[in-house]
């Protein structure tokens, strides 16, 4: 949870709870205020956010099985970096 993530910054860092949640406020309030103006965010060694186009298409409602139009959108987008799927992929083979 945030207060999880929090905590443990808070922690790691050897801040207060309190200045930890208005950087991580700030932080988020960044990335998605430029995401959401059209550029890239990069964080190396952990990823990248950036907007993505979503096409148009149709799918299935699953209570009735009837298609549905679904419009084109733009959706947020994460990439995560090589060390991020590296540290994923080897905690997950232990």
């Amino acid at each position: 949870t945030k207060t999880d993530l929090i905590n443990s910054i808070a922690e790691k860092a050897g801040t207060t709870k309190v200045d930890t949640e208005k950087v991580l406020k700030a932080t988020t309030d960044v990335i998605m205020d430029s995401v959401a103006a059209g550029d890239k965010v990069a964080i190396h060694g952990f990823g990248s956010f950036e907007r993505a186009d979503r096409s148009e298409g149709t799918h299935a409602t699953p209570r009735t099985g009837e298609d549905i139009l679904v419009p084109s959108a733009k959706v947020p987008k994460f990439i995560a970096s090589s060390a991020f799927k590296a540290l994923v992929k080897s905690a997950a083979e232990e």
